[in-house]
C-alpha cells in the first residue's frame, strides 16, 4: 500500500485531501498534532514518534528531522537503498503532503515578538518538501489545494500519480521554499542586530 506522509499547520487544508485517499487505502504517517485531527476523522494514522521510535523534543521544532523519514523519502527502488532502509527499519513514503507555518504573516503581526517571528520559521517541514521534490521521481509533494487535485485527479483516472504530476509537483515545491527562504532572509536584513 501506499504511504503519504502529512505535516500541518492549518489542519483544516488537508483533511478532505487525506480523508479521499484513505478511502483510495492509503497508509498515513503524520507529526503528532496532525495526526490526531487525522485519527478524530476516523483516519488511521502512525504518529511519526512510532514511526521513527524518537521523540518529538525542543517543544515540537525537532520531529521529522530523523534518518528514517529522510530515507523513506529519498530512497530509491534499487537493492542498496532497500537494503539501508531495512537497516534503519523504514519503510518507502510516496506523497508528502505539509503545510508550513505561516512565516509571512506571523512576521506581518505587529503584535508578534522578534522571538516569535524567528521561532516561526519551518525547518522540519521545509526540508520535507525539498526531499521529496528532490526525490520526485518517485515522490510526489503537495504544498497546496491545486497540488491536492492534481494527485486525486491522477489517482482517479489511472490509480497512481503520473510522472508529469510529480515532476509539476516538484517544480512547484522547490518554487514555494524559495520563495519561503527569501521571505525568512528579507525578514532578518530588515531586522539585523534585534536577535
Amino acid at each position: 500500500m501506499p504511504i503519504a506522509l502529512f505535516s500541518a499547520y492549518d489542519k483544516s487544508k488537508i483533511l478532505k485531501f487525506a480523508t479521499t485517499l484513505s478511502e483510495m487505502n492509503w497508509h498515513f504517517m503524520a507529526t503528532s498534532g496532525t495526526a490526531r485531527v487525522l485519527r478524530n476523522a476516523g483516519i488511521t494514522v502512525k504518529s511519526i514518534t512510532d514511526f521513527t521510535g524518537s521523540p518529538e523534543i525542543l517543544d515540537g521544532k525537532v520531529k521529522t528531522l530523523h534518518p528514517a523519514v529522510y530515507a523513506g523519502i529519498l530512497a530509491k527502488p534499487t537493492p542498496d537503498h532497500l537494503s539501508d532502509l531495512a537497516r534503519v527499519n523504514a519503510n518507502m513514503i510516496d506523497l508528502v503532503v505539509i503545510d508550513l507555518l505561516p512565516f509571512r504573516a506571523i512576521a506581518a503581526d505587529s503584535t508578534q515578538t522578534h522571538e516569535a517571528i524567528v521561532d516561526a520559521i519551518d525547518v522540519g517541514g521545509a526540508e520535507l518538501v525539498s526531499a521529496a521534490a528532490k526525490n520526485y521521481e518517485r515522490v510526489a509533494v503537495v504544498i497546496d489545494s491545486e497540488g491536492q487535485s492534481l494527485v486525486l485527479n491522477d489517482l482517479s483516472v489511472t490509480g497512481a500519480i503520473s510522472d508529469k504530476t510529480r515532476e509539476i509537483l516538484a517544480i512547484r515545491a522547490f518554487r514555494y521554499i524559495s520563495d519561503y527562504d527569501g521571505r525568512i532572509a528579507e525578514y532578518l536584513e530588515e531586522h539585523k542586530g534585534q536577535g
